[in-house]
């Protein structure tokens, strides 16, 4: 099957967070496997600046078995004239295109030019259209909706699907994009080579991890707030991410407010690979305060890494509490104060352990390749 896989940045782009993580996991699985030829259509995008830039000269033994096409942007995150170039003949060379991302450049071309050519989407809009219909905070929300209706008039009925991660990502992407069929296949998740043994709460501290972009809809004012309420320097929050810059320097001027900066709350900044394994590492849990989430992918890497979590009720992660390795709460700085008290007195080390058992059951990436290989035929044959 020859699948087109079209993105408006890809990896390493990590600025960009979790969905580019998710699009070059599962990329790499799918290459692996038999009968699969694989082509990536993406832009050379690597932070909000023109000036960062991915260089695909350097990176080309980064996605094995498959080809990457990276075109230059012009403009925005994602704008390229040389996309739009590219696009008609990739689009006509593939049997399914499966298209990342709604708000954002490549989404209309490509979704008139499969009508055009009367090919099959699937389309991840990896929470996009869930922020943008039940976050408050969202912004532009009229032209959103604008843009979700052009969307719908350029859909062909029955020949796109889109690419849900979880019930609760489903309902509203439903809603807004009624002519698509929404079908679920959660995120899988890389597995770390070696776990090591590692002490818990060292010198009777909790070690608490934020870790992700640094936006108004993560709640991080709620967990600095939560941190004020606890008022216990046993606590220690360390925030690893960067957002735009002006929001990064208003999270120091609070941190700085409340008497935390620098005291029990350390902003650390962007980390990835084995640096990222060492914040997992060196953490006693995890703490996820966002507003609203269709996945959060820190989540499971926590729990595979056996980090246990404290998740807000806007993420799917429910399950955490049945399967005891975290505990699901309101975002409020009184529930997120209460929530970090609780859980030190829990076994944390057995709670890791579940967790991780967890993931590697029910989350591997193969899981997650055969699945959507399973979609992409469905509408191949339809």
């Amino acid at each position: 099957m020859k699948i087109l896989h079209i993105t408006p940045a890809c990896y390493p782009a990590t600025y960009w967070g979790g969905p580019i993580f998710t699009v070059y996991a599962l990329n790499n699985a799918l290459a692996e496997m038999s009968g699969v030829t694989l082509r990536v259509l993406t832009t050379d995008t690597a932070g909000p600046k023109l000036s960062q830039r991915l260089d695909h000269s350097q990176l080309i033994d980064l996605y094995p078995n498959q080809e990457v096409i990276m075109v230059p942007r012009i403009a925005g995150i994602s704008v390229s004239i040389e996309m739009l170039w590219q696009l008609p003949s990739l689009v006509r060379w593939a049997d399914v295109i499966h298209l990342t991302a709604i708000y954002s450049f490549p989404t209309i071309p490509t979704l008139l030019i499969c009508r055009v050519l009367r090919k099959p989407v699937v389309w991840s809009p990896h929470g996009a259209v869930q922020d943008a219909y039940e976050w408050t905070g969202s912004k532009r929300k009229g032209l959103k909706r604008a843009w979700e209706i052009l969307c719908n008039i350029l859909i062909a009925p029955g020949r796109v699907v889109t690419h849900v991660i979880s019930e609760r990502e489903r309902i509203p992407t439903q809603a807004r994009i009624p002519k698509a069929n929404a079908v679920i296949v959660p995120n899988g998740i890389n597995l770390p080579n070696v776990i090591a043994e590692k002490s818990w709460m060292p010198e009777g501290k909790l070690r608490l991890l934020y870790l992700g972009r640094l936006s108004p809809k993560k709640g991080i004012e709620n967990l600095l707030h939560a941190m004020a309420l606890l008022n216990d320097q046993t606590v220690v929050l360390s925030v690893y991410g960067v957002g735009d810059a002006v929001y990064d320097e208003s999270l120091l001027d609070l941190a700085d407010k409340l008497g935390l900066l620098n005291k029990n709350v350390f902003f650390i900044g962007h980390v990835d690979g084995d640096k990222k394994d060492q914040a997992f590492y060196h953490s006693d849990v995890c703490i996820v305060p966002s507003y609203t989430e269709c996945f959060c992918m820190v989540v499971a890497e926590a729990l595979i890494h056996g980090v246990p979590v404290i998740a807000s009720q806007g993420t799917p992660w429910a399950e955490i509490e049945g399967k005891r390795c975290g505990l699901w709460v309101n975002n409020s700085p009184d529930s997120l104060a209460f929530a970090i008290a609780r859980v030190r007195t829990m076994d944390l080390l057995k709670m890791g352990e579940r967790g991780r058992d967890w993931m590697m059951h029910e989350f591997s990436w193969n899981i997650h390749a055969k699945k959507m290989m399973e979609i992409y035929k469905s509408l191949v044959l339809y």
